[in-house]
């Protein structure tokens, strides 16, 4: 099941999510009514968490309409669908409490930059976050390329994996079974950000430069949908591709993950108390800009793409 964010009129509204049309959840739940002769207690929310795994209180229905709208597409008129190319789409989670991303989570990655990839056993997993109100993007709006450090922004494709459930301390056995679904996330990446470059130079300078780097706003893209946890049971099957102006740069698939998700999630959880909507990006294949001295400039579109969930366009824009 592959629910979006849309707005309309002015209101926000859950939909059922393809390539072609949206179908705002209570246009199935009237229609499935009218036929079934049935109603079924449709949640009022605006939040995905609610149709979600594994605490939505909406999940339950949510997955019977969607088998439903499955079995019967014609049910659903013209008038009651949405063309997604048209559509308004929204971030899956608006305003997450954190969003963790990874740093050299797959190794070729690592070996594009110069660096050499680790065995998983010998070392762990590297996290930081990014602030989620001002670098959270929806799809179809524009990645802004910074005043500030113009030169070298860079793109990574990553798998967006959306918590539902509070968690501290769970092993990785289990981490999957506080998922409530996954996404895309666009991780954009200012590689030559130098602020004050008459300063003195400090031993962490370049740390900070890199952190300072993913800060900017408009710099997570996320979305158009989450695909629910159940209808990927391994999420480490799923293919990757990110294309910029229609060409393939990103080519690979999250088996090729040192940290699978599930491993993420236990160390992330050892540290910090995961909640419903956190947001964890898993970490980008090789084939960034940097590799080859290729960056994003006003004019460019995005195209990040990850099977099983969909295609999230960003285009590039002038800040």
């Amino acid at each position: 099941m592959r629910l979006c964010r849309i707005k309309t009129n002015g209101q926000v509204q859950i939909a059922f999510y393809d390539e072609q049309r949206l179908v705002p959840l209570t246009t199935v739940a009237k229609a499935y009514a009218d036929k079934m002769g049935r109603t079924l207690d449709l949640p009022a929310s605006e939040s995905l968490l609610d149709f979600l795994p594994p605490a939505g209180k909406g999940f339950a229905v949510a997955k019977e309409l969607a088998r439903w709208l499955a079995e019967h597409p014609a049910a659903i008129g013209n008038a009651g669908s949405i063309s997604t190319s048209a559509a308004e789409l929204l971030v899956p989670i608006p305003r997450p409490n954190k969003i963790f991303l990874l740093a050299g989570n797959y190794t070729e990655h690592i070996r594009e930059g110069g660096g050499i990839a680790p065995e998983r056993a010998e070392t762990f997993p590297y996290v930081f976050l990014k602030p989620p109100t001002t670098t959270l993007t929806d799809p179809n709006k524009p990645v802004r390329i910074p005043k500030v450090s113009p030169g070298a922004i860079d793109w990574e494709l990553e798998l967006g994996v959306i918590i539902g459930k509070t968690v501290k301390g769970i092993s990785e056995a289990d981490a999957l079974s506080c998922v409530a679904g996954y996404t895309v996330i666009n991780d954009i990446s200012n590689r030559k950000f130098r602020p004050n470059p008459d300063r003195k130079k400090r031993d962490k300078d370049a740390f900070f430069d890199w952190l300072h780097g993913k800060w900017h706003d408009s710099f997570c893209p996320a979305g158009p949908c989450v695909t629910s946890a159940d209808a990927i049971p391994d999420p480490q099957t799923l293919k990757l591709e990110l294309k910029l102006n229609g060409e393939v740069r990103q080519n690979s698939t999250t088996a090729a993950m040192i940290f699978p998700v599930a491993a993420l999630i236990e160390f992330i959880a050892s540290i910090s108390t995961l909640e419903p909507g956190d947001i964890i990006s898993t970490g980008t294949p090789s084939g960034v800009g940097s590799a080859t001295g290729t960056f994003l400039k006003p004019g460019d579109v995005m195209h990040a793409s990850i099977g099983s969930i969909g295609t999230l366009v960003s285009p590039v824009a002038a800040e």
